[in-house]
């Protein structure tokens, strides 16, 4: 049986998202990663939301994922 572990919640606020392929953009290189459980881009707000197991990934990790595709944090 397996055991329940304990996601962690990140989120990180962007500059202005200008279009909603960001989101299609973000969400898909997040989603792939192992150990994120789901991710969402909350458009009207430029916020990024992820529940994430910190056994397989890391935070700071989820932060250059973001930035790698073209999106700097302004805050997390």
């Amino acid at each position: 049986m397996e055991t329940i572990k304990d996601l962690k919640n990140a989120k990180f606020q962007l500059e202005t998202l200008t279009c909603p392929s960001c989101i299609t953009k973000i969400e898909g290189v997040l989603n792939k990663e192992p150990g994120v459980e789901n991710a969402r881009v909350l458009f009207n707000s430029s916020k990024v939301k992820v529940q994430y197991d910190e056994e397989k990934v890391s935070s700071a990790r989820l932060a250059e994922l973001i930035e790698k595709v073209g999106y700097p944090i302004l805050s997390s």
